[in-house]
């Protein structure tokens, strides 16, 4: 006696059946989870090495930004050990100092200063202008040795103007205005004001000594 054919009903009825529908759905679940999970992963990978590239472009400019101000504190020491070396060797200790070093360029130079007077400037920080105004005369090599040692002298001192004045036989007149600086309170107390924009022709304000 052959046995009965399995109908489509019974097979669809049968639980075996629906054991394996139900893994075939599973799998399916499973695989677009897994699906879901990596394009989640690659997604969030992409973010993460954006972000990290954005920090390290923001890094590399605070580093440009700041780069100036590296070593700064050590360049501003430097700056007042310079500062504090240019006064002591080249400002003037006191106004004796200021007629000692004109004296000295005139001897060696050989010429003749007249008419010599000085007078107080305007303050800038530390530092109080002073002024000489003088008359100038001698050979041209003469004038040209006292003028070369006022830019070369120890002491600071800066041609301000210089004007021909007039012309003797070999000898030249010059009128003449230097300036130094000195501490404030190395200022003598009987030192007039500069008047404002002196020329080289003009009169001394207050003559040496007084």
């Amino acid at each position: 006696m052959s046995p009965t054919p399995v109908t489509t009903r019974e097979r669809l009825s049968s639980p075996l059946t629906w054991h394996y529908v139900g893994l075939c759905v599973m799998a399916l679940i499973v695989l677009g989870l897994a699906i879901r999970l990596g394009m989640d992963w690659s997604a969030t990978d992409s973010s993460s090495a954006d972000a990290l590239t954005a920090k390290q472009i923001e890094l590399k400019t605070l580093e440009l930004q700041t780069e100036p101000l590296r070593g700064l504190e050590g360049r501003v020491k430097e700056s007042r050990l310079q500062i504090k070396d240019f006064y002591d060797k080249r400002i003037p200790a006191n106004y004796s100092s200021i007629l000692t070093s004109i004296g000295a360029l005139e001897v060696k130079s050989g010429v003749h200063l007249s008419r010599v007077g000085y007078s107080q400037g305007a303050t800038a920080g530390d530092l109080t202008e002073i002024s000489m105004d003088a008359g100038i005369s001698g050979e041209y090599q003469q004038i040209m040795r006292f003028v070369n040692g006022l830019e070369r002298d120890k002491t600071f001192l800066v041609i301000r103007a210089m004007a021909f004045t007039g012309q003797q036989g070999g000898l030249v007149s010059l009128r003449l205005r230097v300036s130094t600086w000195l501490r404030p309170s190395d200022v003598p107390g009987w030192m007039m004001p500069t008047p404002a924009d002196t020329p080289a022709s003009a009169a001394p304000v207050a003559r040496e000594g007084e």
